[in-house]
């Protein structure tokens, strides 16, 4: 720690300012720039990490990030060693500095009594500069084993697997079943969080790499690769196909037409905002607009409608609305449950917490023109109606945004044998691994819906356990095991 007086000369936190939101919703770049003045701000912040004896931004995310380290090499502008280390423990900085929620901030020691380091800008920053500098290049392994894995899925589990197995001179085919690399980073992510220029670069390091790309391919589906084909003509299989199947609201009048799960409506967003065709694409354009799920799902289809030019949007939420302040149940060095406000959230609409859809009322046309909702009450422990709190919301757009319950146990995985439990999961090993010999799990399939950084550190994991059955031995870390959850009280 080059600055031991930094944390007390400088005592709040200071982030990139965002572009005005008449402007920002006029198109689909990124809501924050870059600016001469952001230098000046990150040294300021960065000398704010304490170095601490027991650094708990290194638990606090499942990566084991060394963030003291880099925070005080991006200090001093130490650039290239600034992403080595960086890099040391996560392939995708670049992804993870602009769409993870920053546990590693809320277990910063010196959030304890002021607001904690702005980590997740310094490693944002780090990978631009390092990038610019041209200090990201391929690193094309001495050797090769000789051995083939299949990685299915390109999503950030499946794409850290197949960089780390690629690096260790395995020759790795990732398939992706849509037209492009990418999965839910691709067409689930808008835009304005992230542009896909960034994605695109780390697919063409990936490429010169030396991992193989196969998009449009449905493993398990008709005409397509089957099971049987993937233990044939692979020696190791790592299933990283996230969690296809959205959760559903099965109430009255769900089947009126204008209700769409959100994952039909982002990508086809996505898709245009690049500028592709998309035939009968769902548009809020001069709709009332309403999002039923209160997660960063959700607020992806808040920004969404703000650029199609929604009347109005709504954000319905059935828990009650979450503290602003770190509540006594949820202590430091918990990631918890807060009320936030993302960047779509500013740029206008409302948020109702607490209460349930009852039913959607259709008009003449047989399409949505309303929600009839009611107030619900969890003193009990259960979700309870409150007689007297219904009422009628105008909606011509619904859209569903919560969550995904799992995989479908048909298709491929019951071509390969593989074991699916009660919660829609594969089932799998501490290792990662399932009971069938050499096929092993990474992301959202195995663990459940989570976040980014656990589905890199996943894949990360996984692949090192594929190296060392096909090798004996693996020097790829490991940062976690299957059963390793986050820090929690109780």
């Amino acid at each position: 720690m080059a600055d031991p007086r930094g944390f007390l000369r400088v005592r709040e936190r200071e982030l990139p300012a965002s572009r005005p939101v008449p402007v920002r919703i006029r198109d689909w770049k990124e809501v924050q720039e870059r600016r001469a003045e952001d230098s000046a701000m990150l040294t300021r912040q960065a000398s704010r990490c304490m170095d601490c004896g027991i650094p708990f931004c290194h638990n606090g995310c499942p990566l084991g990030n060394l963030i003291p380290e880099w925070n005080d090499l991006a200090r001093t502008g130490r650039w290239d060693e600034a992403i080595e280390r960086l890099h040391a423990t996560n392939n995708f900085p670049d992804f993870t500095g602009r769409l993870c929620p920053a546990p590693c901030e809320t277990s910063c020691v010196l959030g304890i009594n002021q607001p904690p380091v702005t980590i997740k800008n310094i490693e944002q920053t780090i990978i631009d500069v390092a990038f610019d500098k041209g200090l990201v290049t391929p690193q094309i392994p001495d050797r090769l084993t000789g051995s083939t894995v299949a990685v299915i899925g390109s999503g950030p589990a499946g794409l850290a697997a197949a960089q780390q197995l690629t690096r260790a001179g395995h020759t790795v085919a990732v398939f992706e079943r849509s037209d492009r690399v990418g999965g839910l980073l691709r067409y689930g992510i808008p835009e304005f969080k992230m542009e896909k220029r960034h994605l695109d670069a780390r697919l063409a390091q990936m490429e010169a790499e030396g991992t193989r790309f196969r998009p449009r391919v449905d493993i398990g589906g008709p005409g397509h690769l089957s099971g049987a084909d993937l233990r044939e003509r692979y020696d190791a299989v790592v299933l990283a196909m996230g969690t296809e199947l959205a959760r559903d609201l099965p109430v009255p009048g769900r089947d009126v037409a204008g209700i769409h799960q959100a994952m039909e409506f982002l990508p086809q967003a996505n898709r245009a905002a690049v500028g592709e065709d998309v035939p009968d694409q769902i548009l809020a354009t001069d709709a009332d607009v309403v999002v039923i799920g209160g997660g960063d799902t959700g607020a992806d289809c808040v920004g969404t409608a703000h650029r199609q030019g929604a009347r109005s949007v709504l954000q319905l939420e059935i828990m009650p609305q979450p503290p602003v302040e770190r509540p006594e149940n949820q202590p430091w060095p918990t990631h918890p449950m807060l009320y936030r406000v993302s960047s779509a959230h500013e740029e206008g609409g409302e948020r109702v917490y607490a209460t349930s859809t009852a039913e959607f009322l259709a008009d003449d046309d047989g399409r949505v023109r309303a929600l009839r909702v009611v107030e619900v009450d969890l003193s009990s422990g259960r979700l309870e109606p409150i007689e007297g709190t219904e009422r009628e919301i105008p909606a011509q757009l619904v859209l569903l945004a919560m969550g995904f319950t799992g995989v479908p146990a048909d298709g491929l995985l019951s071509q390969l044998g593989v074991e699916v439990d009660e919660r829609g999961r594969i089932v799998r090993g501490e290792d990662f691994g399932t009971s069938v010999p050499g096929v092993y799990v990474a992301g959202d399939c195995g663990r459940g819906q989570s976040l980014i950084v656990w589905a890199i550190a996943e894949g990360r994991s996984a692949a090192a356990s594929v190296d060392s059955y096909l090798r004996g031995h693996t020097e790829l870390p490991a940062p976690i095991a299957a059963g390793t959850v986050a820090m929690k009280v109780g």
